[in-house]
């Protein structure tokens, strides 16, 4: 193959996931050139990958019908030797229909066995392209930044899955107060998420900590992926940047509540510790607690997770 066409997984952390069943592709066939089409979000997560020829902004929900809009872009994007879709949604049906190439592949997962994401967009990749490749490491293309001259730590309060996925901006005040000492501290956090960086910001001036960053609605997405391929240590929440953080091996400790861990956690990255409760209705895989009470993450102190850190510290540096 020569071209082919990829539409991304809508959410930032699927996208990541995918890029090991990606890449290969990229093995198999190493001058291939890539046509990415997904949202701005996603889409930035290839901005510098050395196969990709061209980036299409999916804005087909901003005016209009939609199936027109995708049937609009199809017949523009060009001929293909293959369209891969990571979606399973009907209007990736559709667009890939009309897309000019050889060979169309829709994801699908093959089995209902639970296994983690990463391991099933392989699987289709693999199927595909008739090969047995085992799924790789994670793998996001940057460039090369300078080195933070002080250790850093970054905390992802975000999720935007939704709130029942998200730890308690006060607890993870408490965290980074605790770290201050020894490491300068960035907060992330999209546009919907800056109140939630705001309260955990009000916190550390409570404390005297001044080291510290606020960059919640302030970063691109390959800005963020920049500052995260430099962290010494993140604190997050099962989230897009947390799979940032393993692409580039970052020593993380992931907080879990109503998603399944062994799905969506960091994905080969030894220096990844999970925080999680375990409680009877975990995971519930929603996005706001159906019982009101949210005990996954509330019963989560910040204690805990200091605890995890010091009897995993030789595992997170």
């Amino acid at each position: 193959m020569k071209k082919i066409l990829i539409e991304l997984p809508t959410w930032l952390g699927d996208c990541v996931m995918a890029t090991s069943a990606i890449e290969n592709i990229i093995h198999t066939y190493p001058k291939v050139k890539m046509t990415i089409f997904g949202t701005k979000i996603s889409s930035a997560v290839f901005s510098q990958h050395p196969n990709l020829e061209k980036i299409i902004i999916d804005n087909s929900k901003s005016h209009g019908n939609r199936l027109f809009n995708l049937y609009k872009i199809a017949k523009k994007v060009g001929q293909f030797d293959c369209a891969f879709s990571f979606r399973r949604r009907f209007s990736s049906h559709f667009f890939i229909f009309f897309v000019n190439t050889k060979h169309r592949a829709i994801y699908q997962r093959y089995d209902k066995k639970s296994q983690h994401q990463v391991l099933r967009y392989n699987d289709f990749v693999n199927r595909v392209l008739g090969i047995n490749n085992d799924a790789g490491a994670l793998k996001i293309y940057t460039k090369k930044t300078q080195k933070n001259t002080k250790k850093t730590l970054g905390i992802n309060p975000g999720a935007s899955y939704g709130s029942a996925k998200r730890w308690y901006p006060l607890e993870f005040a408490k965290v980074a107060s605790a770290f201050c000492g020894e490491y300068d501290i960035i907060i992330f956090g999209s546009s919907d998420e800056i109140d939630i960086a705001a309260d955990i910001e009000k916190f550390l001036l409570e404390e005297g900590v001044s080291n510290y960053q606020n960059l919640a609605g302030k970063t691109m997405v390959f800005e963020l992926i920049e500052k995260i391929s430099n962290l010494d240590l993140l604190i997050t929440g099962d989230s897009g940047p947390m799979h940032i953080g393993a692409s580039f091996q970052v020593p993380t400790v992931a907080i879990f509540g109503p998603t399944k861990d062994n799905e969506t956690r960091q994905w080969m990255n030894k220096k990844s510790v999970i925080v999680k409760k375990n409680l009877d209705c975990q995971p519930c895989m929603q996005r706001i607690c159906p019982l009101k009470h949210h005990n996954c993450m509330r019963q989560i102190k910040a204690s805990t997770v200091l605890e995890a850190i010091e009897s995993k510290i030789s595992l997170l540096n």
